[in-house]
């Protein structure tokens, strides 16, 4: 094996196990954005690594805003900034949809290339205010180092944090869109559009907060993201490509569906990685991927609909 020994592979792969998590983390909270966008709405919406990058820059913004004026409030800051990231993709998203995602409903292609081209601009936006290079968030103390599980067994605990704040949005998600009569409307306009504008529907208020929700969770995304990598202009494309696949494998509408496939895809890549090139470990996870949804085009899990 390599030349290592036993304890050397169950140490390595409980590394990679967890390294595994903290990705998965990432492509949940990307993937339930844009499975709200894409499996609800029907929107391709290819910025949405944009917003991603909203909230990474928001979260940078309230860092250094808070160790310039208030450094008492350093160590609990980053808890404001993912409420931020929230608010800013959330608005955005808002906005977007108003000004140009409400004019190609059921319309996929044009979607595809409007939102490609807001991708862009939106990249130009960030490269002027925040330059072209690279930018990391300083964190506070408290959330650096590690846990010492075993003697050769460390746990980041920023990616604890990320994974706790992964399990909060998630609940969050699932009971917003099955235990709320927000969801319901939202199912509601998704399975059949006329009838729930019949019955008193706000259906393009649905479509708007829909649309401003799935982008906030991006942004919430990005937070995240500043505490395992830098931040750039063009970080979000690094991601987008494989959160639509982490929503086509799972199926594009289910809650379930999304975190299992996000779960399978990121840790067979932490794995694969570690003992293979990155590309490589990535071009093998995208062939399996394709080839199940070759014999299994529905994805892994499907809703039930009634015809």
């Amino acid at each position: 094996m390599g030349g290592y020994s036993l304890t050397d592979l169950v140490s390595i792969m409980a590394m990679q196990g967890f390294a595994g998590l903290i990705l998965f983390s990432v492509f949940v909270l990307m993937a339930l954005g844009l499975a709200i966008i894409f499996g609800q709405m029907g929107v391709i919406n290819m910025a949405h690594g944009e917003f991603l990058i909203l909230g990474a820059y928001m979260t940078y913004i309230c860092s250094h805003v808070v160790q310039t004026y208030a450094p008492a409030l350093f160590p609990v800051y980053f808890f404001a900034a993912v409420l931020l990231a929230f608010g800013a993709s959330f608005l955005l998203g808002i906005v977007v949809e108003w000004l140009l995602i409400r004019h190609l409903y059921k319309r996929p292609l044009d979607t595809l290339l409007a939102t490609w081209g807001l991708s862009l601009i939106l990249q130009q936006i960030y490269r002027s205010i925040f330059g072209a290079r690279e930018v990391g968030v300083e964190l506070p103390p408290w959330m650096m180092g590690a846990l010492q599980a075993t003697d050769t067994i460390q746990i980041p605990i920023n990616g604890l944090i990320v994974m706790g704040l992964t399990v909060i949005i998630t609940i969050g998600v699932y009971l917003l869109i099955y235990r709320s009569r927000w969801g319901k409307q939202i199912r509601a306009v998704t399975g059949n559009r006329v009838m729930a504008g019949a019955v008193g529907i706000d259906t393009d208020r649905i479509d708007r907060y829909t649309f401003g929700i799935g982008c906030g969770i991006a942004g919430v995304a990005g937070a995240a993201f500043t505490m395992i990598g830098s931040t750039s202009p063009t970080a979000g494309q690094l991601y987008i490509v494989d959160t639509f696949l982490v929503v086509v494998f799972g199926g594009a509408a289910s809650l379930l569906g999304t975190i299992a496939s996000a779960f399978t895809i990121s840790q067979a890549r932490s794995t694969l990685e570690f003992f293979l090139s990155g590309s490589m470990a990535q071009v093998l996870v995208l062939l399996t991927v394709v080839g199940i949804l070759m014999l299994r085009p529905q994805g892994l899990f499907t809703l039930k609909v009634r015809r």
